[in-house]
């Protein structure tokens, strides 16, 4: 049996640069992983017909088809290295639905990673790469396990082995998602909305920015307040959201304590919000 972890992710910036002709966007990003993960087991099964997936979750919501991202992972790897014994996935979620942190994704890189060491594959990361980018665009980020930038629709990856910036971070959801292909439809016509945050920010970490936070604010723009409170809170040094939402994420100073922020956070919604205090690894 192979366990993996599979780590959630931030964008520390996102710069949204055209419309590609093959209906992608060309960007220019900035992604860190974070403690908060979800957790993958695989193991092959005996007996079963080659290319058997026996896909479980501890969510009931999560389909266990080919259109699951972890799926789509073991018919990748089949297309590039043929075909693969029977295999069994357990996929214990942690990581929310529609925020923006990539949970799907890091469960699909885990899973190649997984089944190349179940299986002894060798392939390196640079072949497996091949593959995620087939899944979906950040998969190939989660191959890596460290801050990088990544151009193209995303999978074009660049480690950025001496980032040293390890900030707490405050990760904030709602109780809705934002579906990222109508984030990025809106993007090319959206318009600020006046009173709501968008300035660029300076860290230790690079400048914080989010080329989509015009598009979606627009539509949802309790995501903008959300945002402007959380600058507010005292502690706190940088807000942001994360790809196309609907998380919005804060940088804290070491020693706060965030039990009073996510109070205050809580008051100015008005509503439940999934809050997880993590550190970019």
């Amino acid at each position: 049996m192979i366990v993996r972890t599979a780590p959630a992710k931030v964008n520390l910036s996102l710069r949204v640069l055209r419309r590609r002709e093959d209906g992608f966007h060309e960007i220019a990003t900035r992604m860190a992983p974070l403690t908060l993960a979800d957790g993958v087991k695989m193991e092959q099964i005996h007996g079963a017909a080659d290319g058997t997936v026996a896909f479980t979750c501890n969510d009931p919501t999560i389909p266990g088809d080919d259109t699951n991202l972890a799926v789509k992972a073991v018919r990748a790897l089949e297309k590039l290295a043929g075909p693969l014994p029977a295999v069994r996935i357990h996929l214990e979620k942690r990581i929310p639905h529609g925020a923006g942190l990539g949970g799907g994704s890091s469960d699909a890189a885990a899973v190649l990673l997984g089944m190349d060491e179940l299986f002894s594959l060798s392939l390196p990361v640079s072949r497996l790469a091949e593959a995620a980018a087939g899944v979906g665009s950040d998969v190939p980020f989660f191959l890596h396990g460290c801050v990088c930038d990544c151009t193209g629709r995303g999978e074009l990856v660049t480690p950025v082995p001496d980032f040293s910036w390890h900030p707490r971070i405050l990760l904030v959801k709602p109780p809705f998602g934002v579906a990222t292909p109508d984030a990025y439809r809106r993007w090319g016509t959206s318009r600020e909305v006046p009173g709501l945050p968008y300035a660029e920010q300076q860290t230790p970490g690079g400048i914080l920015m989010n080329d989509l936070e015009r598009a979606v604010f627009e539509k949802i723009p309790v995501l903008g307040t959300l945002k402007a409170c959380l600058l507010e809170c005292e502690g706190v040094t940088a807000a942001l959201m994360s790809g196309s939402g609907s998380t919005v994420f804060a940088v804290l100073e070491p020693s706060v304590n965030s039990a009073g922020i996510i109070d205050a956070v809580q008051r100015e919604a008005g509503t439940e919000l999934w809050c997880c205090d993590t550190a970019v690894r």
